[in-house]
């Protein structure tokens, strides 16, 4: 009796487990911001996820398409906006939120400390900060795939 209740008890845990596993929203996807100016694919990139931008609003300045010119390297100066990998190394922290992230901002050149977290299947909330995440900037993006 004693190892049947012990299998059924474990039984429940895992299943409980893997339903909360299996009812994590993922960030993987394309997603806009909020003045919907630009799309931003996010992927796998090995066991972390990263971001590029996947498409502009406006993609072209006198004709020709937009520059990484703020970037403080200015071997990187002359790479397209479209298509820049801005967002790079999330982990899974655990309550749909990624952590341990960068995301780098093309308008002004810098890259900050960031985390997002998917707060249902169409919403996430994505923070760019220095130091400490309780001061920076807060984005919520919307899924558009």
């Amino acid at each position: 009796m004693k190892n049947r209740l012990m299998a059924l008890v474990l039984f429940l845990i895992y299943s409980s487990l893997t339903f909360a596993q299996t009812t994590d929203n993922s960030p993987v996807g394309t997603w806009t911001n909020e003045d919907k100016e630009a799309r931003f694919e996010i992927y796998k990139c090995g066991s972390k996820l990263c971001g590029k931008i996947a498409w502009l609003k406006e993609p072209l300045r006198e004709g020709k398409p937009k520059l990484d010119r703020a970037n403080p390297d200015k071997n990187l100066q002359n790479r397209p906006i479209l298509g820049l990998p801005f967002m790079q190394d999330f982990e899974f922290a655990g309550n749909n939120k990624w952590d341990n992230g960068t995301i780098y901002d093309p308008k002004s050149g810098k890259t900050y400390s960031c985390y997002m977290k998917v707060l249902n299947k169409n919403q996430m909330e994505v923070k760019g900060y220095i130091g400490i995440s309780l001061i920076g900037r807060t984005q919520n993006w919307t899924r558009i795939n």
